[in-house]
């Protein structure tokens, strides 16, 4: 077993049960990409095991605190099944789910999203390539019913010196399944839930946002509960947040999004469902010049939703991110009267809570708007946050009221 030493007191990380490990506070020793390493003090602690990553800036992403664990097949297996319990334990319907989150679930750079009968698999670190068949074969033993593909084209894998891998890892045939959102039994729109199409090759992170069905849910509750008639949806991808709000009553619902396809897919997905489609209009165009437009119409919402893309991938770029949501922000207070409802979301991990909102609050004064935090959203309780990992919350929103 290798073993790499840390600089003097660099070990207070891992003793936090942080599990990363930065090239910085490496003092000695190299391994393969994604090989199981001892790490130790520099006066030869025990600290962790690890996966070496020799092109990354994250040289180490831990695998176990205990001295005694074996890094083996058995070890990834039961990794898995602990984190399916829990979602079970949740009472989560584990057919539209995050089986495995990564850090916060004890397997760093793991993705597992399982959608009808197909799991796909996100590989975005040396570690889990290294024992990505392990995986594989140890989820076809605990879902002996469902298929693995495999959508390792995040940009993070570049950063880990890893190649974009995608396809089939077990079983084959149709990409595109049928999914039921039905977290809530209030948010449904039928007895099974909201009927969502999803292609794992072609779907954005890994086919769907699974990580807003909460958000949704909450935002169909205040459509209803407060006769929200007329909505805008940002970035609306295929739809989701439509749905909701022509599920919680909305009699129109305007859908802005620069892809095509995804806004075709958006408009089945309103038939698909019963609603009358009369209800739900789509604008495939940019989304800033979109909202200019409609400020300068004097367009007014009752309720709008901001749900951009990931506009700061890495540390440097959170400056430029904070004037895009910045902008997006102020040019939708512009769009709201007074009382009307604000959903606004960054899923930039280099963009905080208190960073989000400080932008949203910049955003209100420079319209001219003042508004109330009526509620702050996160990822759904299958993405779960380690006490210990705060880097995993990525995803902040703010339920907004204007004054």
């Amino acid at each position: 077993m290798k073993i790499i030493r840390l600089h003097p007191g660099k070990e207070r990380s891992l003793l936090r049960r942080h599990p990363w490990v930065f090239a910085s506070s490496i003092a000695k020793g190299s391994a393969d990409s994604g090989e199981t390493v001892r790490v130790e003090s520099h006066d030869g602690q025990f600290l962790a095991w690890a996966a070496f990553s020799p092109a990354s800036q994250i040289r180490l992403r831990v695998w176990s605190f205990e001295a005694t664990q074996r890094i083996e097949a058995r070890f990834f297996t039961e990794q898995l099944r602990a984190a399916i319990a829990r979602r079970q334990a949740l009472g989560l319907d584990l057919s539209a789910c995050r089986l495995v989150h990564g850090e916060s679930d004890g397997l760093p750079g793991c993705i597992v999203d399982r959608y009808a009968d197909i799991v796909v698999l996100q590989a975005g670190s040396a570690g889990i390539e290294r024992w990505k068949s392990v995986i594989v074969s140890a989820l076809h033993a605990l879902m002996p019913e469902t298929r693995v593909y495999e959508r390792s084209d995040a940009a993070l894998r570049e950063r880990e010196g890893l190649p974009a891998a995608t396809g089939w890892l077990l079983g084959d045939g149709q990409t595109q399944v049928e999914i039921r959102e039905n977290e809530r039994s209030e948010f449904r729109q039928s007895q099974n839930g909201l009927r969502l199409r999803v292609d794992v090759a072609t779907g954005h992170k890994t086919g769907f946002y699974l990580d807003q069905r909460d958000a949704r849910a909450r935002f169909a509750d205040a459509v209803r509960a407060h006769q929200l008639q007329r909505v805008l949806n940002c970035f609306s991808y295929t739809g989701g947040f439509t749905l909701a709000a022509l599920a919680g009553g909305a009699q129109q619902v305007i859908s802005v999004d620069s892809s095509a396809p995804a806004l075709a897919l958006a408009a089945e997905h309103v038939e698909l469902n019963g609603f009358d489609p009369a209800r739900a209009s789509f604008i495939d165009a940019d989304v800033n010049a979109t909202l200019r437009r409609l400020r300068d119409e004097g367009a007014q919402f009752d309720a709008i939703v901001l749900d951009p893309p990931k506009f700061a991938a890495n540390p440097q770029q959170v400056e430029r991110a904070a004037r895009a949501y910045k902008d997006i922000n102020r040019l939708a207070f512009h769009l709201l009267p007074p009382g009307g409802w604000l959903f606004t979301f960054s899923c930039s991990g280099g963009v905080s809570a208190d960073l989000f909102q400080k932008i949203v609050a910049g955003a209100a004064l420079d319209a001219g708007a003042d508004a109330q935090i009526v509620a702050r959203t996160g990822a759904g309780l299958d993405h779960p946050l380690s006490l210990h990992f705060p880097e995993g919350e990525y995803l902040k929103g703010l339920l907004l009221r204007r004054s």
